[in-house]
């Protein structure tokens, strides 16, 4: 049977949780029958999984509706087109299914169905929270990867018109209301996707455990995450039928997702201009570029430096090079050169990188000049 835990949403982990989803929809509208706008994308739509959530919550009777037209890296069209989506149903309940995508979308579409100012006013970086009160729609989440953990969290990440830049739009009014983490729904992502993913999970565990600041339940949750991740990463992109591993990966997004409200770091720096600018992959984008920034931060923190290592890849000498076996044995590439990135692109990516707020938080001090060099040794 599911287990519930609350944290502050409330979490419904377990094999075939999904079966639960109409009667947890009910809870979370008051006064009104509910109508959902199931939010996802076309990957979710392909797999059968956006079928499945509709006729569930359709046999519980509830009106849904879905909306599709979420990209791979949300751009501020797709919030636009879902908020019209929302209100041509009449919808009073967002369910958003997927990967971090349309999990960030969601809490995007909602926000905007109450609040009139434009995205771009809304950014974390700019101190955009203030202008979010509680007058937003409820939401449930329902992943169906293991690595933003987005389905917890408190943020939605989009590219934005106006500056073009991948931003970050934070409030704990944009948590979901009930987050249902079935197992099973992950089962259909193939090896290489379950890789990044995964190593998303890995890199927000990481990067929180060593950002700056006191914060001491996210480094304890971020220590668990990191263990699970060393327990069933590899067993999962192994194995994708091993439910126990791609559960172990799910409680470990879902912990890196709770953990980096302390902060992240540069890796996420450099990783948001590399989605928005050469539509990489956010995990895979992480991974290329998380060994070069701890061997950057090496000398700053050895202390939490060492514990990752010894939770992570005890095996390794240093934590560095761990990582860069792990992605190796995980059939990642070994570098942005692969990916297409090249020289030329450094100077574009470094600014924007640079104008990211993540890295305000790194344990090192970190100038345009150190991301351009961060960028660098990744390729």
């Amino acid at each position: 049977m599911p287990v519930v835990w609350s944290f502050p949403t409330q979490i419904v982990f377990g094999n075939g949780s999904l079966g639960q989803i109409a009667e947890r929809v009910k809870t979370v509208v008051v006064g009104a029958a509910p109508r959902a706008l199931v939010v996802c994308d076309a990957g979710v739509v392909k797999v059968g999984i956006a079928e499945r959530v509709r006729d569930a919550l359709t046999k519980g009777g509830i009106e849904t509706a879905v909306f599709s037209g979420v990209d791979p890296n949300p751009v501020e069209e797709n919030i636009t087109a879902g908020v019209e989506a929302y209100r041509a149903h009449r919808a009073n309940v967002i369910v958003s299914v997927g990967g971090g995508s349309p999990l960030d979308a969601g809490k995007l579409i909602a926000l905007k169905t109450t609040h009139d100012r434009p995205l771009v006013d809304y950014d974390d970086a700019a101190g955009g929270d203030r202008f979010i009160d509680a007058n937003i729609p409820p939401m449930v989440t329902v992943p169906t990867t293991a690595g933003t953990g987005s389905e917890v969290g408190r943020s939605g990440v989009v590219t934005l018109e106006a500056t073009g830049r991948k931003t970050v739009i934070f409030s704990p009014h944009l948590l979901a209301k009930i987050a249902l983490l079935d197992p099973e729904l992950t089962v259909s992502m193939p090896p290489h996707i379950t890789a990044a993913t995964g190593f998303d999970a890995l890199t927000h565990g990481l990067e929180a455990y060593c950002a700056k600041g006191d914060h001491p339940m996210a480094d304890g949750i971020a220590l668990g995450c990191l263990e699970l991740v060393a327990r069933s990463l590899l067993r999962a992109v192994k194995d994708g039928s091993d439910l126990d591993a791609r559960g172990d990966m799910m409680k470990a997004a879902m912990m890196g997702a709770v953990a980096f409200q302390k902060g992240l770091g540069a890796t996420h720096s450099l990783a948001h201009p590399l989605s928005s600018e050469k539509n990489l992959h956010h995990g895979l984008a992480n991974a290329l570029c998380l060994p070069a920034v701890v061997d950057f931060n090496a000398t700053t923190i050895p202390e939490r430096i060492e514990r990752v290592r010894a939770t992570l890849v005890p095996q390794a000498k240093t934590l560095a090079d761990g990582l860069r076996s792990l992605r190796a044995e995980l059939g990642l590439p070994n570098g942005l050169s692969a990916e297409g990135v090249t020289e030329a692109d450094i100077g574009k990516l470094s600014d924007k990188a640079f104008e990211d707020a993540c890295h305000s938080l790194n344990p090192r001090p970190t100038s345009k000049d150190d991301l351009a060099a961060l960028y660098r040794a990744s390729l």
